[in-house]
């Protein structure tokens, strides 16, 4: 009998999987899922559906992240680190010896900007974020990061993909990957930077070994107009209908493909990019519309890039996309090895009263409880000028900050320390893995049991590292 109930289930599972991959699948995905939970006994077969929502491995306390990526490296000694003794030696070395860095630096250089106390909390934060600074008691600030190397290329790389070396996919991958997503009419995992790439490119946000569905979908922001802004989702030439009877043909040939051998993961990747693409024709350009917002809302954001940035980012979250990636443009806008004070000054101005908005939106439409924020770069600066003026900064990842706001993390609290000067973390030293580990953790899952098997062996976004730093979980 169980022999028989056997091959039962199995004539099933293979009914299912040849009755396609078009908005058959999609209608059930729909039925099995409420609120964007599976209420079905079993797991959606990834390859079939890939950005299906799914349980983690525990309750998470927050289901969207919103990484805001300051691009560059801003300074943790100018925004959300004060070090009042670098006024004592500004312009004199420092009484310890310098760490090796990048380009050559020499003296003490003091912050430009003023620092005070914020909230309930008196959390202390620089005057060139002092809106984001009301939600102080919403922040939780990690001063105590490191990382690995000083250059951009292999810290990017670090923050985004746990690795500064191999090809590694990004952590808005393997996020939609274990999660899938709530919207099957948007992608799962969104990357917006205004003007072109960031160093390092695509690489940002690529699914490497994963199934290419869970790569993230870039959006050039520099743009208004929804055509230009979400380009190549409408067709010129074909109805949707003439597009649906298209992939209706592409998914029975897959299916023939399938049955006689298997399928390519590329060719299978192709498909539902195509599948999705059709899809995103039927929201897409009213999620991105922020004209359709009341005028109230728009004032609350300001004008500009970033403003605008975080204004779709609300919607996208609100519409239940899984990974919103929010870069501050193209390259890398923070790198300010000369005139800092004004370029900081510049950039905070950018972005301060958008950030200081959207943690504002989310809270008063509920959202932010079970929306993770994400702020900082992919390492800090240094506390001592670049050579040969008192004029910048160089790249310092022995010690920098990154604040969380949200889904589940200690509001009002800085957690470690670097050293009396902002050189290095020297209390309660969080490793990048860490922060990894700690951002899976408020998902749902164990980063250790979060894995994909590649090429012989288990991967996964922390690789054999990675602690989840319980302090600053509320």
């Amino acid at each position: 009998m169980r022999h028989g109930e056997r091959r039962w289930v199995f004539s099933r599972r293979l009914l299912l999987k040849q009755a396609g991959l078009g908005v058959g699948w999609l209608g059930l995905a729909a039925t099995l899922a409420q609120d964007g939970r599976l209420v079905s006994a079993e797991e959606p077969d990834r390859r079939l559906l890939p950005l299906a929502p799914r349980r983690p491995h525990f309750a998470p306390r927050a289901r969207h992240l919103v990484h805001l990526f300051m691009n560059g490296g801003p300074s943790h000694v100018d925004t959300f680190d004060p070090k009042p003794l670098l006024d004592r030696y500004h312009g004199q070395a420092l009484p310890t010896p310098n760490l090796r860095t990048e380009r050559k630096t020499g003296a003490a250089m003091r912050s430009p900007f003023k620092f005070r106390k914020y909230g309930q909390s008196g959390l202390e934060i620089s005057e060139l974020f002092e809106q984001t600074a009301r939600h102080a008691d919403d922040l939780c600030v990690i001063r105590s990061m490191k990382a690995e190397v000083p250059n951009h290329e292999p810290s990017l790389m670090l923050m985004n993909c746990g690795d500064g070396r191999l090809q590694r996919p990004s952590m808005g991958s393997w996020i939609t990957y274990g999660l899938g997503t709530e919207n099957q009419n948007l992608p799962g995992f969104v990357a917006m930077c205004p003007g072109g790439y960031p160093i390092v490119a695509t690489q940002n946000w690529r699914s490497a070994f994963l199934p290419g569905a869970y790569q993230g979908t870039y959006v050039d922001t520099q743009h208004s107009e929804i055509d230009k802004l979400i380009e190549n989702i409408r067709n010129p030439r074909l109805t949707l209908e003439d597009q649906r009877r298209q992939l209706d043909l592409v998914s029975r040939l897959n299916r023939l493909q399938r049955s006689t051998g298997g399928l390519a993961p590329e060719l299978d990747a192709q498909a539902q990019t195509l599948e999705l693409a059709y899809r995103m024709q039927l929201e897409a350009a009213e999620a991105f519309d922020i004209s359709r917002e009341p005028e109230s809302i728009r004032k609350l954001y300001g004008e500009g890039t970033a403003a605008r940035q975080l204004l779709i980012a609300r919607r996208l979250i609100e519409r239940g996309v899984r990974v919103v990636q929010v870069w501050s443009g193209a390259g890398q806008p923070w790198d300010n090895h000369e005139n800092l004070e004004k370029e900081h000054r510049r950039l905070a101005a950018e972005w301060d009263r958008p950030i200081a908005a959207f943690l504002s939106d989310l809270k008063s439409r509920g959202l932010l409880a079970e929306t993770l924020v994400l702020w900082g770069g992919e390492f800090g600066r240094t506390p001592v000028a670049e050579l040969p003026q008192l004029s910048g900064r160089d790249h310092n990842h022995y010690g920098f900050s990154v604040w969380m706001a949200g889904g589940g993390v200690r509001g009002g609290y800085a957690h470690g320390s670097t050293d009396e000067f902002g050189f290095a973390a020297s209390e309660a030293p969080v490793h990048v893995h860490d922060l990894h580990a700690t951002i899976l953790h408020l998902l749902g899952f164990d980063h250790e049991r979060l894995t994909y098997r590649y090429a012989g062996r288990d991967f996964r976004l922390t690789d054999v590292h990675g602690t989840v730093v319980r302090e600053v979980l509320a």
